[in-house]
């Protein structure tokens, strides 16, 4: 009588020590916020991971779109929501690495979120409309110092990727190009498809649909090795550029504060869903390596980039529009 007393005793100081909202995750449905409008590579990522999660954890997986203020108004609701793992960011290196360095934030990214996985490594492309008539970085560069001030590049928002990867342009060549910053990658596109600017360095992703129709042209990529799917395109190194790599990385994060247990179950539930087929493939024509990460390596690899956009953003003099 006594043993199975104290036996039920342990198993009721067992269940009391792990939330009871950790012990039946999911049990309705959750919601993954991407601060960007649709069309971008945030919230592709989203949505190709939404329903995958959602067949794997049993309950509806949404995507919601706060876009605005370069990701800071997804990526602030994100880290105010309640931390019981119900709702979720797509975020990235802009929103959690470089925006603090640019703007008066109501949150710190890297304290009040908790990153869950690294989703995806993307190189971006510097793209043109092809009304420029130009095919290479030196006949851009050429037109762009012959006719100063005349053009202008879009990018996804003031402080992202793309923007700072056209500041270092700027640097580079002493060009006068105008930054013109949009709410996100899909209408900055909309802008380089009317050539209104003419001018944008973007992900593979949401590049590549236009790039294969000829309604934009690939000049160069920005990682350290030619994209696969544009194996013909040139890296800006190869182009004349040592040392230009500039890329985008796309993770999932939850609000600080969620139980292990919830951010220890989407970790490897996602990390299942990268490792299909169908996903490796997809992200391989978004230009992204295979990205298998625990939730303390996706810690690291944050850590590892805070200095190193604070010191981008330092030499390329970037300011917020």
């Amino acid at each position: 009588m006594f043993n199975r007393l104290l036996c039920s005793i342990v198993i009721c100081c067992a269940s009391i020590g792990l939330p009871a909202h950790a012990q039946d995750y999911p049990a309705h449905p959750i919601k993954i916020v991407s601060p960007y409008p649709p069309a971008g590579t945030t919230d592709i990522l989203a949505r190709l991971i939404a329903p995958k999660l959602q067949l794997a954890l049993g309950q509806p997986v949404i995507v919601d779109n706060r876009a605005g203020a370069s990701g800071n108004i997804g990526t602030e609701f994100v880290a105010k929501s309640k931390p019981d793992g119900y709702t979720l960011l797509v975020g990235n290196n802009t929103g959690v690495v470089i925006n603090p360095n640019l703007y008066k934030l109501n949150i710190n990214p890297t304290q009040d979120l908790t990153p869950v996985i690294l989703i995806a490594y993307v190189p971006l492309v510097l793209c043109v409309n092809p009304t420029l008539n130009v095919k290479s970085l030196a006949e851009l560069v050429a037109l762009l110092k012959a006719q100063p001030k005349k053009y202008s590049f879009a990018s996804a928002g003031s402080g992202s990727p793309q923007h700072l990867a056209g500041e270092m342009l700027n640097l580079a060549y002493g060009l006068d190009l105008v930054h013109v910053p949009y709410k996100g990658s899909g209408p900055a596109i909309t802008g380089v498809l009317g050539s209104n600017p003419p001018i944008a360095f973007e992900s593979t992703a949401a590049l590549l649909p236009f790039i294969e129709s000829n309604r934009l042209l690939a000049i160069a990529t920005t990682g350290m090795q030619r994209s696969a799917t544009m194996p013909n395109v040139p890296t800006m190194i190869e182009s004349g550029l040592p040392g230009f790599e500039v890329t985008s990385w796309y993770g999932l994060f939850a609000p600080a504060g969620t139980p292990r247990e919830v951010v220890e179950r989407l970790n490897s539930e996602i990390n299942k869903i990268l490792s299909s087929p169908e996903m490796k493939d997809r992200l391989a024509k978004m230009g992204s390596a295979i990205v298998n990460s625990s939730t303390e390596d996706f810690a690291k690899f944050i850590k590892s980039e805070i200095p190193r956009w604070a010191d981008v953003v330092k030499k390329a003099n970037v300011t917020v529009d």
